[in-house]
């Protein structure tokens, strides 16, 4: 049940109460009130009956010894004392008032009926009006719950794009309650934390940027060295640096968000074959391409191919093989037989420079940041999954950038314009 509903029956039931308790107390009051002024009625002529009685004079309308009498009046007269009772017994009720007067009982009676009929009006437009308070509560109730509840989704949806990288997504700031004051906190939040992550960013471009004059002559330094094993050790971790520097230029340039796609019409299946392939013999050996339906596909065939050469080369890395590459129109899924994805990755997706990628617990991050990254300029999804069989599977979407036989004839030699990318 969502927040609206809850504010909504909350008001409701609360006017429904409160509808209840004042019918209640009126109808209460009421019920004294008729009586208290029947009974002063009644006791009045009864008092008034006894002097003409005393004084010799019947009128007639006195009853004398009534064998009906109620045994609580009775009672009463028995001990000398003048009483009022409501009989609410039988059919219609009625009102006694007695009173002893030379060894006889002197009494009058008269219908309670009026009475009683006020009162049930009275009921009635009780009821009426708390059906109709309740109403009210509840139409009063949905409306602010519904404008509550449309502050509150909106700042949710603004926290959820803050969460998925848009820093500069802000809260409209209005009024002066509680969920003003949450707007105000989820702002300052985005702030601090657009600062933060741009610093951040600052920082490692700027020594990437700094590193690669020297690595590029550390690189070729290590060409002109003799041949030998120390000599290929050093080449290696020359070229790791330098991949490794390469990799936090481009999640840089990705996290400025200034990168543009370079569309072409190309066949998906065409895309991940020539991927693989150029993955070297030791790679292909423990990869398999497989071609469910193929599909044509606008899209930046350059940043696809990155994209599918990280993902088998981290299920390669830090899963097992055998690696299958699927290819069904315009998806492309990588699942491996290691060990899954930990659980951070699939709770938060991919974050650069964290650890722990597959069991020998080493990896930056780097290359599913990339991939992710390139495939929000492709605009595409890439979602991760631990599948119920074991293994970890990777799924890229493009089903977005399919397009058919006739699109891509009708389209020409214009599938291949776009923005040049950075």
């Amino acid at each position: 049940m969502g927040l609206r509903a809850k504010i909504g029956i909350a008001i409701a039931a609360t006017a429904a109460v409160v509808a209840v308790l004042i019918g209640v107390l009126v109808h209460n009051r009421t019920v004294d009130a008729q009586f208290d002024l029947a009974a002063e009625s009644i006791d009045g002529r009864l008092q008034s009956l006894v002097q003409d009685r005393a004084a010799g004079i019947d009128t007639g309308r006195a009853i004398v010894d009534p064998p009906d009498l109620p045994g609580p009046l009775k009672d009463a007269v028995a001990h000398g004392k003048r009483g009022v009772y409501l009989e609410p017994d039988g059919p219609k009720p009625h009102l006694w008032a007695a009173t002893g007067l030379a060894g006889e009982v002197i009494a009058l009676k008269r219908p309670y009926v009026r009475e009683q009929e006020t009162l049930r009006s009275l009921d009635r437009v009780l009821w009426l009006s708390g059906i109709a308070g309740t109403a009210l509560g509840c139409v009063v109730g949905l409306l602010v719950a519904r404008r509550l509840g449309r502050r509150l989704t909106v700042s949710a949806g603004t926290a959820q794009r803050i969460a998925e990288g848009d820093l500069t997504a802000r809260l409209p700031r209005a009024g002066k309650d509680e969920i003003a004051q949450l707007t105000t906190a989820v702002n300052t939040m985005a702030d601090a934390l657009a600062a933060r992550l741009q610093a951040e960013r600052d920082v490692t471009a700027n020594i990437a940027h700094e590193l690669r004059t020297p690595v590029a002559g550390l690189v070729a330094a290590a060409g002109l060295l003799p041949p030998s094993r120390p000599t290929e050790l050093v080449q290696d971790r020359a070229r790791h640096v330098r991949t490794l520097m390469e990799d936090v230029l481009e999640v840089a340039r990705l996290d400025a968000r200034t990168e543009e796609a370079d569309t072409e019409l190309r066949p998906l299946g065409a895309l991940a074959r020539r991927t693989v392939a150029a993955l070297g013999e030791a790679a292909r050996a423990g990869v398999e391409v497989r071609v469910i339906s193929d599909g044509l596909v606008e899209t930046d065939p350059r940043r696809v191919e990155r994209i599918l050469a990280n993902l088998v080369s981290n299920a390669l890395r830090h899963g097992a093989a055998p690696v299958a590459v699927e290819v069904e129109r315009g998806v492309l899924r990588v699942l491996d037989s290691g060990p899954g994805f930990p659980e951070a990755l699939l709770a938060h997706g991919p974050q650069r420079f964290r650890t722990g990628g597959g069991s020998d617990g080493h990896g930056l991050g780097l290359g599913l940041t990339i991939a992710s990254g390139q495939a929000r300029v492709l605009g595409g999804r890439l979602t991760f999954a631990n599948p119920a069989g074991g293994g970890a599977l990777a799924t890229l979407d493009l089903s977005g950038a399919l397009r058919t036989e006739g699109e891509a004839e009708e389209g020409g030699t214009d599938a291949g314009r776009g923005g040049r990318a950075g």
